[in-house]
C-alpha cells in the first residue's frame, strides 16, 4: 500500500490568544516578512521564510484585529479593539504614531506607494491618513453602509476596496471622489478580500463560498462552494493556478484554480482557521488559527522527489542509479578529450 505523504508545517508559537490576521511583505533586499494580529493584543513580526520570531509590537490595550506592512517592510500598522490604529517602526519595534478612533478598528492597509494608511471599523467610516503629515486630520470617505471588516488598495492607489461584517458585498470606492462606484454582490458578509499580486484578481470569501473577480472589469470569474463555512482564501501569486482556503473545519485546503478540485488537505490546527496567506514567491503559505498558532506550509514538499526514490523497504531505487549515470556522463567527455589530446600528441 502506498504511504500517503503528510505535510509537516513550521509551527510558530508565541501568541496566547487566537490569530486573526496575517500579512506577508513583498520580497525586500533583506528577504520577506510575516506579521500577525492576535486577540492577545501583541502583533508579531517574523521571518517569512523560516517563521523565526523577530519582534513583538507592544502598546495596544485590546485585541488586535488587523495588521499590515508597507511595501518596503520598514513600517507596520495594526488596528485594534482599543479604538486605535498604530504605526510602528518595523526595524526597532518603536511606536511611531497612534491614530485614535471612536470605536473598534477592524482593518488597516498601507497604500502601494507607502504614503497613506487606510483604516476602517465599527464606526462605519473609512479614513485615510497621510504618513507624510501624521498630525493632520485624516481624510474621511462617504459613510460606509455597515461595520467595515476588510480594506485594501487597488489600481495603483486610485481605488479602495471594503467589505462589511453585517451585510454582503464588496464595495469599490473612487479615492478621488470618496464615493462608492461599484459593488460586487455576495449573499453573505465578505470575511476576506485579497487583491492578487499582479492586480488581476480579487479573491473573496463569504459564507461557504470562494469567489474570484476580475479586478479591472469587476466581473465574476470563478465561484466555488466549500464543504464548510470559510473565513479566508488566498491565490497563489506566481502562476495563479492554485488557491488556499481556511475555515471552520480546522483544515487548510489547497485547490486547483481552474477546476476547483482539492489538491491537498493540511490537518494540524486545533481550532477554526481564521486567516490564510501565500508567501510572495508562492512556494509556501501561512495559516493562523483559533488555537493561537501560525503554521507555515510548503506548497510542494521539497523532498517529494526524494520520497519517490525510496521503495517500500526504505532502500533507494532507480533515482540513485540515475544520479550515478548522470555523474558518469558528466566525466566521460573529459576522459575522451584527454584521450584525443594524448593521441594527437603521439602523432
Amino acid at each position: 500500500m502506498e504511504k500517503k505523504k503528510v505535510a509537516v508545517p513550521l509551527v510558530c508559537h508565541g501568541h496566547s490568544r487566537p490569530v486573526v490576521d496575517l500579512f506577508y511583505s513583498p520580497v525586500t533586499p533583506d528577504g520577506y516578512f510575516l506579521i500577525s494580529a492576535s486577540k492577545d493584543g501583541n502583533p508579531m513580526l517574523r521571518n517569512g521564510e523560516t517563521g523565526d520570531w523577530i519582534g513583538t509590537f507592544q502598546g495596544h490595550k485590546g485585541a488586535v484585529w488587523s495588521c499590515c506592512l508597507d511595501t518596503n517592510a520598514l513600517r507596520a500598522a495594526s488596528g485594534s479593539a482599543d479604538f486605535s490604529a498604530k504605526v510602528w517602526d518595523a526595524l526597532t519595534g518603536d511606536e511611531l504614531h497612534s491614530f485614535e478612533h471612536k470605536h473598534i478598528v477592524r482593518a488597516c492597509a498601507f497604500s502601494e506607494d507607502t504614503h497613506l494608511l487606510l483604516t476602517g471599523g465599527v464606526e462605519k467610516i473609512l479614513r485615510v491618513y497621510d504618513m507624510n503629515r501624521p498630525d493632520a486630520a485624516p481624510r474621511e470617505l462617504d459613510k460606509a453602509p455597515g461595520n467595515v471588516r476588510t480594506v485594501a488598495w487597488l489600481h495603483s492607489d486610485q481605488t479602495i476596496l471594503s467589505s462589511c461584517s453585517d451585510m454582503g458585498g464588496v464595495r469599490l470606492w473612487d479615492v478621488r471622489t470618496g464615493k462608492i462606484v461599484q459593488t460586487l454582490e455576495t449573499k453573505s458578509p465578505v470575511t476576506c478580500a485579497e487583491v492578487s499580486q499582479d492586480s488581476r484578481f480579487i479573491t473573496t470569501t463569504d459564507g461557504s463560498s470562494v469567489k474570484f473577480w476580475d479586478a479591472n472589469h469587476f466581473g465574476l470569474v470563478k465561484s466555488y462552494d466549500m464543504p464548510c463555512t470559510v473565513e479566508s482564501a488566498s491565490l497563489e501569486p506566481k502562476s495563479g493556478s492554485k488557491f488556499i482556503v481556511g475555515g471552520e473545519d480546522m483544515w487548510v485546503h489547497v485547490f486547483d484554480f481552474f477546476t476547483g478540485e482539492e489538491i491537498t488537505c493540511n490537518k494540524g490546527h486545533h481550532g477554526p482557521v481564521h486567516c490564510v496567506r501565500f508567501a510572495p514567491g508562492g512556494e509556501s503559505y501561512a495559516s493562523g488559527s483559533e488555537d493561537g498558532t501560525i503554521r507555515i506550509w510548503q506548497l510542494s514538499p521539497p523532498n517529494a522527489d526524494d520520497n519517490e526514490a525510496i521503495n517500500a523497504n526504505g532502500k533507494p531505487t532507480a533515482g540513485v542509479n540515475e544520479v550515478a549515470h548522470k555523474i558518469e556522463g558528466f566525466h566521460i567527455p573529459k576522459e575522451e578529450e584527454q584521450q584525443q589530446t594524448e593521441g594527437l600528441q603521439k602523432r
